[in-house]
């Protein structure tokens, strides 16, 4: 069966905001004309349009036309040409349509069933895009056999569906590291890319969020884009559509107080605040305070990674450090989300209970022999992920940083890329921003140079297919230096909800460069430093911002100089911590 229509009958509905059967923010269509036309032989017509987008096409037929006309849509190409039996769920589709000559007329490929049920009883049901739209899939390349003559390319374009806010000016990053602004570019692109449903989905596989998939793609859109609404739709249609795996309950904590952090709008925290409460896994806690897995969670739902296979070797037990890292990060952040909407009762009840757990984590699950975590109560097994998931939770004390960071150190990217968002967190939180940065840039197939050198134009789910045979190439999870290269490199974050106050706090490592712009609700925040002999930063605020300043301490400084003039800053070790707060534009220079 053909899939297509005239446009006569879209025209007034293309960029409509969202259908009844799209809850969810505003998205649209946005025509795109191909990059290169080209004829691998004279009855085939290639089409690259540059990068993988979700869309369909809109074609202009010839009037001496008179015979079916082939499309094959893919993600891949085999040896210059459309890939048909690309591996695992990679996409190929391929439809016969009869177009009416001389009207442009809109093709695409059939309707994936799986991704796109109304019900589903082993998922929640599939997001669906408009019905105006028609079926829409993820695609960079096609092939058109049959067509009469010279395809002209404004013949043709795709519809790519995007986020109808998105913004390609809001965000920018640049340093010295070509890779690395190859891999921030990628990352910044696979977020758009995967807005074309309203709220943040697995990919197209199945095309309903998850609360993992979620937070993550939650933290990317806003080093990204100014959008906020499009993380609140997806939290609320997660909130009656959860989820199985355990830890993936507190990351819906983790999506409200980052938006709280974003926005500071205690009014949209405050009606979710009760059922937030039931995310803690309060109610598997053991008297001791520890969160206690049963046969069934073990064998199932305690998750740690995904897929299985990037688990670090993990040892499941009754008591699981991951788990146990997951509730305290999550009932530490309830009783700020108490707090914020006046709950003070409630948040002095959660701190209470966050000191009393987080010192029994310290007592069962640390080796203090060999200065690690053990993967729970148990075991003597040590896993990458049972030390990165504290560090990046800021659960691991002090004195018991040194052993675990010195673990860290000696391993590499033992984990998914999921999970890498929390281990490059840990280690560029904690003074170890070189072996972050080596980890995104590794020569090897478990890093973002592999994504970047393989020329897929959106993340993949995993680090490649022979880790994941049946992965997406259009998964946004994969996409977590969007957020991590403006967080660590440029150094901005938020202290204050609201981004009254803000850390600039840049992590050079090897880099001699790095400059950028950082979306906030106040306006752009733009920074700008050099790193040599000695390190100089400028950095442009928006009115109503302040910032705590943080910077390198370059080999032989004494001083730190505000606009030309010395200022008050104190060493910590291998930084300059400011006395003082500054607002609108300055530069910092350590001599």
């Amino acid at each position: 069966m053909a899939h297509f229509r005239p446009v006569s009958a879209l025209l007034a509905a293309l960029f409509i905001a969202a259908s009844s059967a799209l809850p969810a923010a505003p998205t649209k269509l946005v025509d795109q004309p191909p990059v290169k036309i080209s004829e691998p032989d004279n009855k085939t017509i290639l089409i690259d349009f540059g990068k993988v987008a979700f869309g369909n096409l809109r074609l202009s037929c010839p009037s001496d036309n008179t015979g079916p006309i082939t499309f094959h849509f893919g993600e891949a190409q085999k040896n210059g040409r459309v890939d048909r039996k690309p591996p695992g769920t990679v996409r190929y589709a391929r439809t016969k349509a009869s177009l009416e000559p001389g009207q442009a007329t809109i093709v695409a490929p059939p309707a994936d069933k799986r991704n796109t049920k109304k019900t589903n009883d082993a998922h929640p049901p599939a997001i669906l895009t408009p019905d105006e739209w028609g079926v829409i899939l993820p695609f960079r390349w096609v092939e058109i056999e049959g067509w009469p003559g010279e395809l002209k390319p404004e013949q043709i374009v795709r519809q790519a569906a995007f986020s109808a806010n998105w913004d390609d000016d809001a965000a920018a990053f640049e340093c010295s590291d070509e890779t690395l602004n190859r891999i921030w570019e990628l990352c910044r692109y696979s977020i758009k890319a995967t807005t074309f449903a309203g709220v943040y989905v697995d990919g197209d596989r199945e095309r309903i969020p998850y609360e993992a998939d979620s937070y993550l793609n939650q933290l990317s859109h806003y080093y990204t884009d100014r959008d906020i609404q499009m993380a609140r739709d997806t939290y609320d249609r997660l909130i009656n559509f959860a989820t199985w795996p355990t830890e993936w309950a507190p990351h819906m904590i983790f999506i409200a107080h980052a938006d709280w952090m974003r926005t500071g709008d205690k009014d949209w925290i405050a009606p979710r605040y009760n059922r937030l409460k039931t995310k803690t896994l309060l109610e598997r806690a053991a008297p001791d305070g520890l969160i206690a897995s049963n046969a069934q969670q073990i064998k199932r739902t305690d998750i740690v990674d995904w897929p299985t296979t990037e688990r670090d070797g993990y040892v499941f037990t009754e008591r699981n450090t991951v788990v146990n890292a997951f509730h305290l990060a999550a009932i530490q952040r309830m009783a700020e989300l108490a707090r914020a909407i006046g709950k003070e009762d409630e948040a002095k009840d959660f701190e209470a209970r966050f000191k009393k757990t987080h010192a029994e984590f310290q007592k069962q699950l640390f080796d203090s022999k060999r200065g690690i975590y053990r993967d729970g109560v148990g075991t003597r097994h040590a896993s990458h992920h049972a030390n990165f998931f504290p560090l990046a939770f800021g659960l691991v004390p002090a004195d018991k940083q040194p052993g675990v960071l010195e673990f860290l150190r000696g391993k590499e990217m033992d984990c998914s890329v999921y999970a890498a968002q929390y281990l490059l967190e840990g280690l560029f939180n904690h003074g170890a921003a070189d072996k972050a940065l080596s980890l995104i840039t590794a020569d090897n197939d478990r890093s973002w140079k592999h994504m970047v050198d393989s020329g897929t134009t959106i993340t993949w789910e995993a680090w490649d297919q022979k880790y994941k045979p049946n992965q997406d190439w259009n998964h946004a999870w994969g996409a977590a230096p969007a957020n991590l290269l403006p967080r660590f490199v440029l150094g901005a974050e938020a202290l204050e909800p609201g981004w009254k106050t803000v850390s600039i706090r840049p992590h050079t490592g090897s880099l001699q460069f790095a400059r950028g712009k950082v979306p906030s609700p106040r306006g752009p925040v733009l920074i700008d430093w050099t790193n040599d002999r000695t390190f100089s930063l400028t950095v442009e605020l928006p009115e109503g911002m302040s910032a705590q300043i943080d910077v390198p301490a370059a080999k032989a400084t004494a001083s730190v100089f505000v606009n030309g003039k010395a200022t008050a800053a104190e060493r910590k070790g291998e930084r300059w911590i400011l006395d003082e707060k500054l607002s609108g534009a300055f530069k910092i220079e350590v001599k």
